[in-house]
């Protein structure tokens, strides 16, 4: 084994804490991360306009994972593994997670992000987004970093501030990056080219204080 290799093998797992001070060069550094993007999906249909979170996550270099759940959710996954970029789709199939309600989404989220180490969890700043992961950074003892327009680094980011007439350049020291993406910022990754892996993920079948009763769709004539 080459000392290069040997030396990707003992780092492998270090905390993004300490990998930051370690004297690596940015490519080296880069491939010790790993992110999570959050995508989402709708009455067993992918919402295209979430692979943003799997543009964002690829700029950040590393390895990228998808993350999708909801009832039969493998058609999801398998579309899902065809997006560019994406070395697996982790999936829950449960149906009680088809509405995405964040008393029993956050959780399972936490756990997933627990199981696989990542040290980047991107969603959409969609309803989804804004309702889940407030809820997974709180669990996880961080703070979210929200509805940023750009990326500089593994830890610097940028985003809108004062309803957009202010940009601020702001840096998170947090163990894990918990970060949520304007979606007109990043473009939806291709569709094609993929060719991910899909893997069950840890569902930790948390009960939720709510309960989706109902909904009614207003379509507009504009």
């Amino acid at each position: 084994m080459s000392c290069t290799a040997a030396r990707r093998v003992a780092l492998r797992g270090v905390p993004a804490s300490l990998l930051q001070r370690l004297p690596l060069s940015n490519q080296a550094r880069r491939g010790f991360l790993s992110t999570l993007a959050i995508l989402e999906q709708r009455e067993g249909q992918l919402n295209h306009g979430s692979l943003s979170s799997i543009t964002a996550a690829k700029k950040l270099g590393g390895t990228v994972h998808g993350f999708v759940a909801g009832g039969n959710i493998q058609a999801v996954a398998q579309e899902a593994a065809k997006v560019d970029g994406v070395e697996k789709i982790i999936a829950v199939d449960n149906a009680i997670y088809d509405k995405g309600l964040p008393e029993n989404f956050a959780p399972l989220l936490v756990e997933n992000i627990k199981q696989g180490g990542y040290t980047h969890v991107i969603a959409s700043h969609t309803a989804f987004g804004k309702n889940i992961m407030p809820r997974v950074a709180a669990l996880l003892d961080l703070q979210q970093v929200s509805d940023i327009v750009a990326i500089e680094s593994e830890d610097v980011f940028v985003r809108p501030i004062y309803a957009g007439n202010a940009i601020a350049t702001v840096q998170s020291s947090d163990k894990v990056k918990v970060v949520t993406i304007r979606g007109t910022a990043f473009p939806a990754a291709e569709e094609t080219g993929g060719s991910a892996s899909v893997e069950a993920g840890v569902d930790p079948k948390a009960p939720s204080t709510t309960e989706w009763v109902s909904e009614e769709l207003t379509k507009s004539d504009r």
